[in-house]
């Protein structure tokens, strides 16, 4: 099964009407039809796009960034905007079960019936968790949505200016033709850094495998195709049989090139997280009482749904001795980890991910990020900079049915 982003959609219009039931509440239509801010379709202008270009999510919890990208006229995605995450809950690491708390990280797809201009969140979109790699591994819980409010229980919540902006901008684009909105959604940014401080964390297997897509999309600033099999994640592969997320991989086929690019920019890292180890940086727990946000709201914590929840977080540091054991990706829920010891070593972790790989033949070949516009004081924008290549939880939105895009008559406003 595959995610596809950017193939052409069938008519909005044939989705059809429907009806919610409940009270209409004045207004919420036309908070989902508002246009995208003049300011934001300059940008798309400038970096070479336009509103009804494909977009892409790309989102970190650590970091509490949330990053839009827009395609332009060749093909690849440019950095358009990133918000800064007004709040998250639960912990770094995946999302297990219903209401565990977890943000969900993965790979998901963003389709026109998961928009709901109905939020009780201002407005809000379903990110499409569980994916299919979700249930084969046993994950519960659902309708985790980006909304306003700024109040999260497992969702990814911004403030209600940010939603209406990337709503239009989702809007735009879907009523433009893309089929689906990919959204790429990280513990944090995939960098040698990170990834040398959270070595012995007991999803690092589950990480590397997000970190492969990370860096199919830096190196090629396309949309990665996105499949499973062996309960794991692969990436820009095909294959003569069908993939089945619970069965093992059959022979799969990559592009040559875009595979080497892939292994040059893993070996890089790889070669940077051994350099920072030997240098001395030592692995770490990262507990959080309940998530975070990013620093530029601190001056503005009576916006923010638990404020008393909203600390810094503690690191623990961690003995980085050989010979822990433990399997990769079998470590406790991310919500239990205060209480948890490490699972791996970073040699471990790269052995079991190993294992479940599946030899990947080649396909024979085939013949900016920029600096964003001043931020605005009530509602920041983070800068930008340049890609180089190759070098459920309770009380989030229910779920919608089929509609035409930012507009439903009759409300049910969750």
């Amino acid at each position: 099964m595959k995610i596809q982003g950017t193939a052409p959609a069938l008519g909005l219009a044939a989705l059809g009407a429907f009806g919610l039931s409940g009270c209409d509440q004045g207004g919420l239509a036309h908070r989902s039809l508002a246009p995208i801010p003049s300011e934001t379709v300059a940008l798309m202008d400038q970096v070479g796009t336009s509103k009804e270009a494909p977009m892409l999510i790309r989102a970190y919890k650590k970091e509490a960034e949330f990053e839009i990208w827009k395609m332009r006229s060749d093909g690849r995605y440019v950095h358009l905007k990133t918000y800064p995450m007004c709040r998250w809950s639960g912990q770094l690491g995946p999302k297990r079960q219903q209401g565990d708390r977890q943000v969900p990280e993965g790979f998901y797809a963003i389709g026109p019936a998961q928009m709901n201009p109905n939020s009780n969140y201002y407005l809000s979109f379903n990110v499409g968790y569980p994916n299919a790699l979700d249930r084969a591994l046993g994950h519960t819980g659902g309708d985790i949505m980006v909304h306003g409010a700024c109040s999260s229980a497992g969702c990814f919540s911004m403030t209600d200016k940010q939603i209406a902006e990337i709503y239009a901008i989702a809007r735009s684009s879907l009523n433009g033709g893309q089929r689906a909105i990919q959204m790429q959604s990280f513990p944090f940014k995939m960098t040698a850094e990170n990834l040398a401080k959270h070595r012995l964390d007991p999803n690092i297997g589950f990480w590397k495998q997000l970190k492969e897509g990370s860096d199919h999309f830096e190196v090629t600033l396309q949309e990665p195709q996105v499949a499973f099999c062996n309960r794991r994640y692969v990436f820009n592969a095909t294959s003569a049989a069908p993939l089945d997320p619970n069965a093992a991989c059959p022979a799969l086929k990559q592009d040559p090139e875009i595979a080497q690019a892939v292994a040059e920019k893993s070996a890089r890292d790889d070669a940077k997280i051994a350099e920072l180890v030997q240098s001395g940086v030592k692995p770490v727990r990262v507990v959080y009482q309940d998530g975070g946000q990013h620093p530029s709201f601190a001056s503005r914590i009576s916006e923010v749904s638990r404020p008393e929840t909203i600390v810094p977080p503690t690191e623990i540091a961690l003995d980085d001795k050989p010979g822990l054991g433990g399997g990769v990706g079998a470590g406790q829920p991310a919500a239990k980890l205060a209480g948890a010891s490490p699972a791996v070593t970073l040699a471990g972790a790269k052995a079991a991910d190993e294992s479940k790989r599946t030899h990947v033949a080649m396909a024979p070949t085939h013949g900016d990020r920029r600096e964003m516009s001043a931020l605005a004081a009530s509602e920041p924008v983070l800068a930008n900079k340049k890609i180089l290549r190759p070098k459920d939880a309770s009380g989030e939105d229910a779920p919608i049915p089929p509609a035409s895009i930012g507009i439903r008559k009759s409300t049910t406003v969750h």
